[in-house]
Formats: structure tokens, C-alpha cells, sequence
């Protein structure tokens, strides 16, 4: 690895990565003086982050941590007078409801001590309930029960798991018989949590949705007497739907809930409530079994019933939605361009305005006056930014890095376009090394994104940052080619069904615009990376593009398509993409197959899988390895037995790097 100069500046490393401060979830406090956030540090010795609660006052500018006792602290909400803090915590053993009293002080004091784990909650706006999601067995009479026999299945000797259904698994974990399941307590005049009511009682299905469902999908009317959630019927057909619904309920439980999405067999998700009550916003697709599908903003008339789209022109996929305080705008964030920005939507008229510039926006919480919101870019993490409503003017908050990264030099960075598959404009982005001197050449990584409906763009990533490539002195590449997100949805389509085809024709033209527009760019020292897609890119790239690459590097990969739809588990994804079940439609899953085009294979490759990956089963990754080494390929093959999709332990992730490294400077130099 480059050697800093004594006292000089230094290149990015891995190290740093996994060390950084994680900044997230701002919450603005009702009266828009304070912002309460989560603070995720790195325990090396436990290999594992840390969650605190941190407070930042607005007016000094001045940021404090709110926890420290031990466990994770984290989903910070404020009551509706600013005195106290509800938030999730560990501390007792078991993640339950906490709150906070900024007005006395005092230590946090339990607000639900209940039998099972919270899995998440909201606050009624009126202080009078508290919504939370427990994974219970829903033929249970109480939380009692469903403790009772997970206790008993502790105990039980032997090991066998029987079903009659899909999921058998589910991201990274065997189905166990439960289901996430929405309750609400009334809070009592000392705060604490009372008489669960099961209010998602005969739901057959999860609520959030699992895996990746938080409170985003639930929430309070404004006066705390009714509750909307999203849950999926699952049925026999629950792996291959996406027909997520709204459910409305009464908070007390005194009614069973009632679906208000009937007629759209597709995702309807991420309610809210407008101020005064009487709108409903959420999100919703068209397509069924389309999980890539535009997400619109809907909005509900709860006292006549009509229903329409807002911005219905609007070429982007909406994010999560916040009200302004008079009901007036929607704020959202999405994809556009390579950036993730943060837009105001006029209710009325549908007029869509970007709030804020080139970069990602993480998350964000609305006051009166401004708007408080994660940011971060391709050289630096996620801050805090105040976005001031009366006049557009953006202000950094936060700098909680500041002093990790204050000899670190990054490598500049631009985003570049050229004309990809079909004559379409298609963007990218080019990273200079860290160390960078005009008239060098230097050696390339180029990476290719997953999804495949996603974006590699001006963000700051934890697993696949090129930061980390520039500091070993790489110049970097990256292309949102045809199936990316934020070009508008005719361009997110064009990769279902062609998986092969015009994405990598984007990323040969891609590589050769590069080349050619960028002169320190050493063509004959490149090497390709990817996951996910990423990783298929890879294989697909082995058979089929064979001589543009020194190097290969494929985590989590797809190998052959046919055996990827019979071991995945969300069986939506294929069958949209494939265009149907594999026994319909064997074809077209054989069109792009990388298994097919192995005698072509000759490009020395690293794989890389997670044994607890279910979305792409570690066989793949294996049958890649056998492939290979059959073939006689230089290859090598890196099994972590407690990962998923993600590498997320900071000890693995440093192993992670330090692998693709040695491999990249085995290949290409450095």
C-alpha cells in the first residue's frame, strides 16, 4: 500500500472505514430547536457497531451524547411537548421502549418491559399509546404464550425444521413459525407501557414486512385513535407476491383491520398522515411482482375517498414522505442522476423542486422552519445539514469525523456520460487515485454495481466505497448502465429480461469512454468487481468479455440461473426478471446463464460468498470456484460462515478488504 510522507497527508484505508462514526436518523424536535440522532461507533475487540443517542442544539451548535449505558440505544422519537425521548434499548437484555426526560434529567426509565423483544414502535401523537411490532406465533392468545414456547423449543434436544410452505428462509434466517405482529399499550401517567392489544390480530402475514420493514410502514392518526400498516396476506403464494397492503385499525383493537389498497395486487407502502387528519399519503407501484416498479406518491381523501396520484409526471421513484406543518408539500427523496436528493412536492399542483445538489441524502426530519438531513458524498461520510425552508440556504451541522480523516487525502472525483446501449445517454463516475501526479498512468478497478435496479453514484458506502480503492492507489470506474435507478423508469425496465445484453454493451462503451477521456486511466491494468448483479456481471463478463479485464473479483455472484431460482428465496425477483417461473419459461433463464459460457472462461477470478446469503445461496458462489478451478483458472475462494449478502462485522470486512487488496496487487500492481 502507498507510504505516507511523516506528518503528510495519507491515503484512505479500510481501517478508517470501519471505524468511522455512523450518523443516522435525525428527529427534530417539536418546537425545531434540537435534534436527537444515532451515533454507531465500532467495538474492534467485540467486532461489532454500537448504537448511542447523541442531542445537537441548534442555536450553539453544540452536540452531547444522550446514552451510555451498555446495549444499543436507537429509533430516538420526541413526545409531542419536547420533553421526553422514547427510544429503543437493550440495557435490560431484551430490546424494549425506553424514554428519556430532557426537562428533569434523570436516567432513561422503561416504558414497555415486555416478555418478547421490540422489533420497532411509533408514539401516538397524543402521548396516550405506544404502537410496537413483536414477532409472536399468531395462533397465541397473548405474549405470554409465544414466550412460553420459544422457551420450550430452547430446551428441545432435537433440531429438525418441518414446513409445508414458502418461506423456508428469508435473507438471512430460517422461518421459525413466527410473524412480526403490531400491538398498542396505553401509556399510563408515569410513563409506563400497559395491557398490550393485538391489533393486527388475523393478519396472516408480517407487519413490518420482513426483512428489511420498520415503523416506516405503521403510523398514528394525528389524534392517536387509529392506526394504518402495511402487511402482505401470505397465503401459499408469499414468495412470489408483492402485493403489499394498507390496513386501517382502530387503536384500541375494538375493530378487526381493514384493507384500503383492495384493487392493487402491487406494493402500496410508507404511510402518512397529512397535520390536520383528514389526508392520507403512501407510495405505490403498478406492476405486480415487480419489485423495481416506480413508486408513486398517492393521496386519500379520508372524508370523501378519492384518491389520486401527486405528480403523476414525475419520472422518479419516491423515498420515504414527510408533511410539511400546513399539509401543503410532500418531502421525499430519490434517486436522480447518480445523486440521491431531497425534493419538495406541491400537493396540489404536483410541482416537484430538488431541495438539495449533487450527493445522497440519509435520511430526514421536517420542522416549521427547516429541514435536518443526513448527507454524504463520494469523500465524505454522513453529516448532519440543515436545509433552511424560507430561503434553500443548506448549512453542515455535524463533523463527527473530523479528526479520523483530517490527514487524509481523497482522490477528486467527476461523473462523466457517453452514449450507451440504444444511442441512450448513460452516466458513470471516474475517482482519481489518492496520490495522483499528472502524466501518470495508474492501475484500475472498475465496479460494477448491484440491484441490478440500483445506483453506484455520488454516495458514501460501507462495503463497496471507492475511496478505499483510491487510497491503495487504484483510479476507479462505475456505471449506471441500463437497469440502473433515477434515469427515469424506462431506463430502470430495459434490464428485465436482458440481463446480458445492454448493460454490458453500457459498460464496454462505458470502459471505452473512460480510456479514452481520461489519460491516466492503464487500460492493460484493470480489474472488474461486483456483487450481487455485480457478481453475475462478473461471471457473465468471464464468458463473455473475456479479454478486457487482468483480474476479477465476485462476491456474491450468480453462477447459473436455473439453480438460482429454485434455491433464492424472494422468487418474485426471478420470475420478473426471467419473464416467469424457470419450468414456464427455461429460455429465457438460459439466455444470459453464465454457466453456459464457462469454456470461455479464462480470466483469473477471486470469489467471494457469505454462507448465510439466502437471496444468493452460497452455492453459487461455490459452483463459481468449481468452475474455475476445473478449468485450470488462477482463482480463490473466500467463505465467511457468519455473513449474509453484506460482509457487516468490522473484522470480516477489514479480512474482506485485505483479500480483494492482495488480489488486485497480485494482478494489476498498485
Amino acid at each position: 500500500m502507498p507510504s505516507p510522507t511523516p506528518n503528510g497527508p495519507r491515503p484512505f484505508t479500510a481501517d478508517d472505514l470501519v471505524r468511522l462514526e455512523r450518523v443516522s436518523d435525525p428527529q427534530l424536535s417539536p418546537d425545531g430547536r434540537q435534534v436527537v440522532y444515532t451515533l454507531r461507533r465500532t467495538d474492534w475487540d467485540q467486532n461489532k457497531g454500537v448504537l448511542d443517542l447523541w442531542l445537537l442544539d441548534l442555536k450553539s451548535g453544540q452536540t452531547r451524547q444522550l446514552t451510555r449505558a451498555e446495549g444499543n440505544h436507537s429509533d430516538a422519537r420526541w413526545s409531542a411537548d419536547g420533553r421526553w425521548i422514547y427510544f429503543l434499548s437493550t440495557r435490560s437484555g431484551s430490546s424494549q421502549v425506553w424514554r428519556l426526560d430532557l426537562t428533569d434529567g434523570g436516567d432513561a426509565k422503561p416504558v414497555t418491559e415486555l416478555p418478547l423483544a421490540v422489533n420497532n414502535f411509533a408514539l401516538a401523537p397524543d402521548g396516550s399509546r405506544v404502537a410496537v411490532a413483536i414477532d409472536v406465533f399468531p395462533d397465541c392468545a397473548d405474549l405470554a404464550c409465544s414466550k412460553q414456547r420459544l422457551d420450550e423449543r430452547a430446551k428441545q434436544k432435537n433440531s429438525g425444521m418441518r414446513f409445508d410452505k414458502l418461506f423456508i428462509r428469508h435473507w438471512d434466517s430460517w422461518k421459525d413459525g413466527t410473524r412480526s405482529q403490531l400491538f398498542t399499550l396505553t401509556l399510563g401517567a408515569d410513563g409506563k407501557a400497559a395491557n398490550p392489544v393485538h391489533v393486527s390480530k388475523g393478519i396472516d402475514g408480517d407487519t413490518p414486512s420482513k426483512p428489511f420493514g420498520d415503523a416506516s410502514e405503521y403510523a398514528f392518526s394525528p389524534d392517536g385513535k387509529h392506526l394504518v400498516f402495511t402487511a402482505r396476506i401470505a397465503g401459499t403464494t408469499e414468495a412470489w407476491s408483492t402485493n403489499l397492503d394498507l390496513w386501517w385499525v382502530p387503536a384500541d383493537g375494538s375493530a378487526a383491520p381493514k384493507i384500503l389498497t383492495p384493487t392493487n395486487a402491487a406494493m402500496d407502502v410508507g404511510p402518512v398522515f397529512s397535520p390536520d387528519g383528514r389526508y392520507l399519503a403512501w407510495r405505490a407501484m403498478k406492476r405486480p411482482g415487480f419489485e423495481a416498479d416506480r413508486f408513486a406518491i398517492l393521496l386519500r381523501d379520508l372524508k370523501t375517498g378519492d384518491t389520486r396520484e401527486v405528480a403523476p409526471d414525475w419520472d422518479r421513484s419516491a423515498d420515504g414522505l414527510a408533511f410539511s406543518h400546513d399539509g401543503k408539500t410532500l418531502y421525499t427523496a430519490a434517486d436522480d442522476l447518480g445523486s440521491h436528493r431531497l425534493f419538495a412536492v406541491d400537493v396540489a399542483s404536483g410541482k416537484v423542486e430538488a431541495l438539495t445538489g449533487a450527493g445522497h441524502v440519509a435520511g430526514f426530519s421536517v420542522g416549521a422552519d427547516h429541514i435536518i438531513y443526513g448527507f454524504d458524498t463520494l469523500n465524505s461520510p454522513v453529516d448532519l445539514h440543515r436545509l433552511t425552508l424560507a430561503d434553500g440556504r443548506t448549512a453542515r451541522l455535524t463533523r463527527h469525523n473530523a479528526e479520523l480523516l483530517a490527514d487524509v487525502r481523497f482522490g477528486d472525483y467527476e461523473q462523466f456520460r457517453f452514449a450507451g446501449a440504444g444511442g441512450d445517454t448513460v452516466y458513470g463516475h471516474v475517482m482519481k487515485p489518492w496520490n495522483y501526479r499528472k502524466g501518470k498512468k495508474y492501475p484500475v478497478a472498475f465496479i460494477i454495481h448491484g440491484g441490478p435496479q440500483g445506483s453506484m453514484g455520488n454516495d458514501w458506502h460501507y462495503r463497496w466505497n471507492p475511496a478505499v480503492y483510491a487510497g491503495w492507489g487504484y483510479a476507479v470506474v462505475f456505471i449506471d448502465f441500463h437497469g440502473s435507478t433515477g434515469y427515469g423508469q424506462a431506463f430502470t425496465d430495459a434490464i428485465s429480461g436482458d440481463w446480458g445484453g445492454k448493460p454490458l454493451e453500457d459498460l464496454q462503451k462505458g470502459w471505452a469512454h473512460a480510456l479514452k477521456t481520461y489519460d491516466f486511466l492503464d487500460g492493460d491494468r484493470a480489474a472488474a468487481l461486483g456483487a450481487s448483479y455485480g457478481g453475475y456481471m462478473i461471471n457473465w463478463i468471464a464468458g463473455n468479455w473475456p479479454d478486457a479485464f487482468k483480474a476479477l473479483v465476485n462476491h456474491d455472484g450468480i453462477f447459473d440461473n436455473r439453480s438460482m431460482y429454485y434455491s433464492t428465496e424472494e422468487l418474485w425477483f426471478d420470475e420478473w426478471e426471467h419473464g416467469g417461473p424457470q419450468f414456464l419459461n427455461p429460455a429465457n433463464y438460459e439466455k444470459h446463464n453464465p454457466a453456459n459460457h464457462v469454456a470461455q472462461w479464462k480470466t483469473p477470478m477471486l470469489v467471494i460468498h457469505g454462507e448465510k446469503d439466502y437471496r444468493v445461496p452460497p452455492e453459487q458462489g461455490i459452483a463459481t470456484f468449481t468452475a474455475l478451478q476445473r478449468r485450470g483458472i488462477p482463482s480463490q475462494l473466500l467463505i465467511f460462515p457468519d455473513e449474509n449478502h453484506w460482509v457487516l462485522k468490522p473484522q470480516n470486512s477489514v479480512q474482506w478488504h485485505e483479500t480483494v487488496g492482495a488480489w488486485l496487487k497480485r494482478w494489476i500492481g498498485n
